[in-house]
C-alpha cells in the first residue's frame, strides 16, 4: 500500500501538481446538471412581493402541502390584499413576520379579508406519506426521518410527511386553535431551523429570492419582536402572483429534480466535504443544510 501510494506521489510531483485533483464541489455538480433534471415553477405557485423601497422578495407556494392556504394567499394576491400592509415582526434567529400590523402582539389586525376568503382554516401540518416520491437523506435526525419531496426539504414517521421549518421556509401565522390561521400573516425563517414548529403550523412555501431583504432587518424590541412603533415598520408596496405580471416583468425559476441522478451525486458532495480546506468529513447533513439548488430562468 505504501509502495503505491509513494508512486503516485510521484507522479503527481512529476504533472506538476502538488496535491490530488479535487473532486466537485456541491454546487459545481448543480451547475453541471442537464437541463432535463430541472424542473421550472409555475408562475401561479411564485409570489412576488415589493417592498416599499423597491426590493423583490419571491416566494415559491407548496400547494400539495397546503392547499387551502396556498388557495388563500393565492386569493389574497390576487385581490392585492397586502399592498399598503407591512413587516411589522422581526425577532432574530427565528422569524420576519408580514401582514396586517396588529393593534398588539395577542389581537388581530383590522383589514377585513377579501369576500369568499375564509378567515379560519382547518390545520394543513401534514398529509398521507404513501404514494409521495419522498427521496431519503439517509442521515440521522431528532425528529424523524427526513428527505425531499419534488423539490421541498420534508419529514416523514408513522405514516404522514410534511415540510420542514428550513431557513427562508414561509409559513402561516395562527393563533391559539389550530384553526385560526388563514394565509393572511406570513412569516419567513431567517435563522437556525427551529424544527419544534413541524407539524404545528401550516408551512405554504419558501423565499427563493430576496430572502436577505428580510434576515437584514431592524429586530423588534417589544414582545416577542414586534415592533412597538409603526415608523419602524417596512412598508409592502405590492404583492402578486408572477403569473398576474406582464411577461417582461415575471421572474421564472426552477429547483433541481430531488429524484434525479444529479441530485443524489449534489447530496453525496454536501455529506462529505473533500481536503484540502475540510480535514474531517462529516460523512452527514442535516436536511435543512441541504438546501435545493433553485435558479433563475434566463431570458
Amino acid at each position: 500500500m505504501r509502495r503505491r501510494l509513494f508512486f503516485a506521489l510521484l507522479a503527481l510531483l512529476a504533472s506538476g501538481q502538488t496535491h490530488p485533483p479535487q473532486p466537485p464541489s456541491p454546487g459545481q455538480i448543480a451547475d453541471a446538471a442537464p437541463a432535463s433534471d430541472w424542473r421550472e415553477i409555475a408562475p401561479d405557485d411564485l409570489v412576488v412581493m415589493t417592498l416599499a423601497g423597491g426590493q423583490r422578495i419571491v416566494i415559491q407556494l407548496a400547494p400539495r402541502f397546503a392547499p387551502a392556504h396556498v388557495g388563500n394567499v393565492r386569493a389574497l394576491a390576487r385581490a392585492h390584499w397586502w399592498d399598503g400592509l407591512a413587516i411589522y415582526r422581526v425577532q432574530d434567529n427565528y422569524v420576519v413576520q408580514w401582514g396586517d400590523p396588529p393593534p398588539d402582539p395577542d389581537s388581530e389586525g383590522t383589514k377585513k379579508l377579501p369576500a369568499g376568503v375564509p378567515a379560519r382554516l382547518a390545520a394543513e401540518y401534514d398529509l398521507p406519506a404513501a404514494g409521495l416520491p419522498f427521496r431519503p437523506l439517509g442521515a440521522g435526525d431528532a425528529y424523524a426521518e427526513t428527505g425531499h419531496v419534488e423539490g421541498w426539504p420534508a419529514a416523514r414517521k408513522d405514516g404522514k410527511a410534511w415540510l420542514v421549518h428550513c431557513y427562508a421556509m414561509v409559513g402561516a401565522g395562527r393563533g391559539y386553535a389550530p384553526d385560526t390561521g388563514s394565509g393572511a400573516e406570513l412569516y419567513a425563517v431567517i435563522g437556525h431551523a427551529p424544527r419544534h414548529l413541524d407539524r404545528n403550523i401550516a408551512l405554504v412555501g419558501r423565499v427563493v429570492e430576496g430572502i436577505e431583504h428580510m434576515s437584514a432587518l431592524p429586530r423588534g424590541t417589544g414582545a416577542l419582536s414586534f415592533y412597538t412603533d409603526p415608523r419602524q415598520f417596512t412598508g409592502i408596496a405590492t404583492v402578486r402572483l408572477a403569473s398576474e405580471l406582464p411577461a417582461g416583468d415575471r421572474p421564472r425559476f426552477e429547483y433541481l429534480a430531488t429524484e434525479s441522478a444529479t441530485f443524489g451525486a449534489y447530496v453525496k458532495a454536501r455529506q462529505n466535504r473533500e481536503p484540502p480546506f475540510f480535514e474531517k468529513p462529516a460523512g452527514g447533513a442535516d436536511v435543512c443544510n441541504v438546501g435545493v439548488p433553485v435558479r433563475r430562468v434566463k431570458g
